[in-house]
């Protein structure tokens, strides 16, 4: 499972056209594979998201980027941050994420959530729903995708979703390891509780700890072992070899992507040391890792691998 993971959240790069975008997206997995990382994970929007870019900008499909990135690599896992669960059908799912696992070799994760941005789903015909219906559709896939994942066959004639005796085959080559995305005290960290083996959350540093503690409680009521389930910390920085350059970059930037201002105040920036520090206080919160994204210079050779060799000694 996840302790420090690279996230590859936007496939916008200076004087990069669609000939030569997989390229620079290979070589930042590579990187983090060599530095420290353990998982690589990518987005799974159709739309570039509203605090990273115009909904225009280059947005690559989740797993068939996954698949590729797998015939680059040789270690980490490789996941979606997260998957949306509107966006396919959750035998669907199990089928595309068992097939990821075969052909990396054993390292797939499933990554999953309620979905949540409603432009996409209008644009391209997703049915969107309200949030109660999203958060039930989530509910009734988990129950199919993890029984299809650990080797049975799943029936379920719910309000959303419905198959009989549903067939995996072949099987996963291990067990795929599933993070559920979100920080819903009430919802999505109990989901977290009865089926996941791992939380991502993102919130305000301070509010960690009763992130923490509403999870303890919900394994607690349904009887989960809490130390079976291994919680990350999502965050965004801007790192490079002095602070002064490091700053320069995230301006650069912003200039152009203006909508990265938005995320300006909370991006983490500075030099190895500057960086290092904040993760050190990140991890006393009491998470067991972090993930990490770099959407203002991620795409730079050798900032990945610089972010690596300076967190991967902390976790």
């Amino acid at each position: 499972m996840t302790r420090l993971g690279y996230q590859i959240p936007n496939f916008t790069y200076p004087d990069v056209g669609s000939a030569g975008l997989f390229e620079v997206v290979a070589r930042q997995a590579v990187e983090a594979e060599e530095s420290g990382f353990d998982t690589v994970l990518v987005m799974d929007h159709f739309y570039q998201l509203p605090m990273l870019g115009d909904p225009g900008n280059a947005m690559l499909e989740c797993y068939t980027l996954l698949a590729a990135l797998a015939q680059h690599t040789s270690r980490v896992r490789l996941s979606a941050l997260v998957t949306g669960n509107t966006y396919r059908n959750p035998a669907l799912l199990a089928k595309v994420v068992t097939t990821l696992d075969v052909v990396s070799g054993g390292r797939a994760q499933l990554g999953i959530g309620a979905g949540w941005y409603e432009l996409e789903h209008d644009s391209l015909g997703f049915e969107f729903g309200t949030f109660t219906d999203r958060f039930e559709k989530l509910e009734e896939a988990l129950q199919i995708i993890t029984g299809m994942l650990r080797g049975t066959r799943p029936s379920l004639q719910g309000r959303w979703y419905a198959v009989h005796d549903a067939i995996n085959s072949p099987a996963p080559v291990g067990r795929i390891p599933i993070m559920i995305g979100g920080g819903g005290e009430r919802k999505t960290l109990r989901m977290v509780a009865q089926y996941a083996d791992e939380s991502n959350i993102i919130c305000a540093p301070d509010e960690i700890p009763r992130k923490l503690a509403a999870l303890d409680e919900h394994c607690e009521r349904l009887g989960r072992d809490r130390s079976e389930i291994t919680v990350t910390y999502q965050t965004s920085v801007c790192i490079a070899p002095t602070r002064e350059q490091a700053q320069r970059e995230a301006d650069e930037a912003v200039a152009r992507i203006p909508e990265l201002a938005a995320r300006r105040g909370g991006l983490i920036c500075g030099d190895p040391s500057d960086v290092a520090a904040v993760y050190q206080r990140i991890m006393a919160t009491g998470v067991d890792g972090v993930t990490v994204n770099a959407p203002a210079n991620g795409h730079i050779e050798g900032r990945v691998r610089l972010l690596g060799e300076t967190l991967a000694p902390l976790i």
